[in-house]
């Protein structure tokens, strides 16, 4: 690592996210993986979809050998200033409402669920009586 330590905003490292120029923020270090997007073992759809965000968790959850952690060195382009990557959101599920494209309200679904087999039963013992021959 250079004496001279480069330090990047996050809109710039963002603007990086095309496969002829790739940078990833990987524990607050900012890599250049634009030479090793062709070699990348997941291929290089996995590193863009790591671009414009904080990749750690990407980086950590595959759990990369010692190898790969030290292949990281010779990408490494300078450190990211914290003060401008944005906070992570929480994600909150939208409110939904039950499934019902006819407005049809609960009871009469509930209703016709236990009457409609019994009306069919009873049609067949109906036909079962009137059919049988004596």
């Amino acid at each position: 690592m250079a004496s001279d330590l480069k330090v990047h905003s996050f809109e710039d490292v963002a603007k990086h996210n095309k496969t002829k120029d790739c940078w990833l923020i990987i524990s607050g270090k900012v890599y250049d993986v634009t030479p090793f997007m062709d070699d990348h073992p997941g291929g290089d759809e996995v590193l863009l979809s790591a671009t414009g965000k904080d990749a750690t968790n990407d980086f950590e959850d595959v759990g990369h050998s010692d190898s790969a952690r030290d292949m990281l060195e010779k990408y490494y382009v300078g450190e990211i200033d914290a003060t401008t990557v944005p906070l992570k959101r929480a994600y909150v599920l939208p409110q939904q409402t039950p499934h019902n494209p006819d407005k049809t309200p609960d009871f009469v679904i509930k209703i016709l669920q236990f009457l409609v087999p019994l009306l069919i039963l009873g049609l067949a013992f109906i036909v079962r009586h009137y059919t049988k021959k004596e």
